[in-house]
């Protein structure tokens, strides 16, 4: 790929909040995850969180995050990112998810466009930019060296209050080779939301509706031929590394994706903890002797394991933040696709940590009024069993990646 250098003189413009720390807008995080319990069932009615949570999130600065200073963003890294990802999805996880996985393509945008494409993307400040891995529609080229896209793309979380869209779609090949992925941007203004979300089994509220495009047209610069988001090497550099001077805008693509579900399902896992613990204290044992659950030995020992389960699936998905940064940090070549695929597999541990704590130990004891359909503890179930749903989880993090670890590793081809 292309890489660009910084231009001398440019300026930057000010974030809302210039002296905005991280510390900061994590605990604004916090503070708003309580307010979204009350506010899930109508979440998933709407399909999607409301217009004034989405105000309070752009008031709080959640969608610069992300966004380099360069471009008036707060550039304040992964960790802040995940962490405010982690509280919202505590509070509800359609409402984390949807914010997580529209707000979290600012990354990859200012990783691997150059510095033309990148003035425009960020131009406006927040940037809400959904994505899809998988390659759908067609691309021609248009009169002007642009392109010409149509299709749908599915699972497009974050699509209701996007100001753009990440995709893939299979581009001609030079000289009469087959087609290949090309990663590209759309703005709002090129594409629609369809009203296709809310019928799956769980994240009804997470805005993951379809998005069409119909001869909508993008420059070249808002396109990157051959590129897949998840295979991206950055062994070599990234335009967005050497363009803001932050090893973070130059990091493993797949492992960042992947860290974004793990600390999701921590934060759902934290939420149903946080209903069990309401039950442990509210409820009394169905059977002799008739005390609190929390006094009860049983309802100890299942609160016990779910907690020390969630506790180190979130020690686990903080460590592995620790590590994407500090590979960043040790330059462009130390990434390499085997130390994405390793940070893969603790991601997919941290998953599977969340969900026995959840299905296995929390679910089937809460008793069954509390598993009603819209209790906290059934709607958590319902997401995280739909989390494993997702093809990225389900099949290439469960199976292909441990495989593509190995074969790395020893240099099978």
């Amino acid at each position: 790929m292309t890489v660009t250098t910084n231009v001398v003189g440019s300026s930057s413009p000010l974030p809302p909040e210039p002296g905005l720390t991280p510390a900061e807008i994590i605990a604004r995080a916090e503070a708003i995850a309580p307010t979204l319990v009350a506010r899930q069932a109508e979440t998933e009615q709407r399909t999607y969180y409301a217009q004034d949570t989405h105000e309070e999130f752009a008031t709080a600065g959640f969608y610069r995050i992300l966004v380099p200073k360069r471009y008036g963003g707060y550039e304040f890294g992964i960790d802040t990112f995940l962490r405010v990802s982690t509280a919202l999805a505590r509070g509800c996880p359609s409402t984390g998810w949807m914010f997580c996985l529209g707000a979290t393509h600012a990354l990859p945008a200012a990783s691997l466009f150059s510095e033309r494409a990148q003035a425009e993307l960020f131009r406006d400040g927040d940037f809400i930019c959904p994505a899809t891995i998988v390659p759908s529609g067609s691309a021609e080229r248009a009169e002007d060296g642009g392109w010409l896209l149509n299709g749908t793309w599915n699972y497009c979380s974050g699509s209701p209050y996007a100001t753009h869209f990440m995709g893939h779609v299979p581009a001609p090949g030079a000289d009469g080779e087959p087609p290949a992925p090309m990663l590209f941007i759309a703005p709002r203004s090129e594409f629609r939301r369809l009203d296709d979300w809310g019928g799956h089994l769980g994240l009804k509220g997470s805005g993951s509706h379809s998005v069409a495009i119909e001869n909508g047209r993008i420059p070249a610069y808002f396109a990157l031929p051959g590129t897949h988001m998840s295979e991206v090497d950055v062994a070599e550099g990234t335009p967005g590394r050497l363009l803001h001077g932050n090893p973070e805008y130059g990091g493993g693509s797949l492992s960042f994706m992947l860290l974004e579900v793990a600390s999701l399902a921590v934060g759902m896992a934290q939420g149903a903890l946080d209903a069990y613990e309401e039950l442990m204290l509210a409820r009394t044992t169905l059977f002799p002797p008739m005390v609190t659950r929390a006094q009860h030995p049983d309802y100890q020992f299942w609160y016990g394991e779910a907690a020390g389960m969630i506790a180190t699936a979130e020690a686990a998905v903080l460590q592995a933040v620790r590590q994407w940064q500090e590979l960043c940090a040790r330059g462009p070549g130390a990434f390499t696709r085997e130390q994405d695929l390793r940070i893969a597999t603790i991601c997919r541990e941290v998953i599977r940590l969340c969900w026995h704590a959840v299905e296995g130990q929390l679910f089937p004891t809460a008793g069954s009024s509390a598993v009603r359909h819209g209790e906290r503890i059934e709607r958590i179930w319902r997401d995280l069993s739909t989390l494993h749903s997702h093809a990225g989880i389900g099949v290439f993090l469960s199976s292909v990646t441990t495989r593509e670890l190995a074969r790395a590793r020893f240099g099978v081809k």
